[in-house]
């Protein structure tokens, strides 16, 4: 049996939520970055969900099954590619579980960079919904973010209030 992978795969704009349904009927397992948040009008506002990363959906599967994905959905451009081997990026299972729980679990909305931000401190959620959360302490216009790095991807990141931070320790 192949080992299973994440994978970046890159959809056609404003197709990945019909690409992650069709993805679900094929039992290819995936997942779709989505967030809730309040959009303001002139003359109203209304919440909605908003894809976090536009163009982007992550399956994990198989070689045999990411070739299938390419080959049977329209909808889905290709995968991202690591620049180092020139073979399709791999994303480590535990930066995903850590990109899922800081979407799951943040009460602050979850924005994506792809900005190369330097390694900072490394730092553990101590307190509230994102308690043991571990990640980057980034300081942006004197707020404090933590970031959760994915590889070759880019960086999520969420506020944070400083007294919810503790210095890791590296290992």
């Amino acid at each position: 049996m192949e080992t299973e992978n994440w994978y970046a795969m890159y959809v056609k704009m404003h197709h990945e939520k019909k690409t992650a349904e069709r993805l679900n009927s094929m039992g290819i397992r995936n997942f779709l970055p989505i967030q809730e948040t309040v959009k303001q009008w002139s003359d109203r506002k209304k919440k909605v969900k908003e894809v976090v990363i536009p163009m982007i959906i992550f399956i994990k599967c198989d070689e045999k099954n990411r070739i299938e994905v390419l080959k049977s959905l329209p909808s889905v451009n290709g995968t991202m590619i690591d620049k180092a081997t020139h073979k399709p990026a791999i994303i480590r299972d535990e930066e995903m579980e850590r990109f899922m729980f800081m979407l799951d679990y943040s009460e602050n909305s979850v924005y994506f960079t792809s900005e190369q931000l330097k390694p900072g401190e490394k730092v553990e959620v101590i307190k509230g919904p994102l308690c043991g959360l571990k990640g980057e302490l980034i300081n942006i216009d004197g707020k404090f973010q933590v970031s959760i790095r994915l590889n070759m991807l880019g960086c999520a990141m969420v506020e944070m209030p400083a007294g919810y931070l503790k210095k890791r320790e590296t290992t």
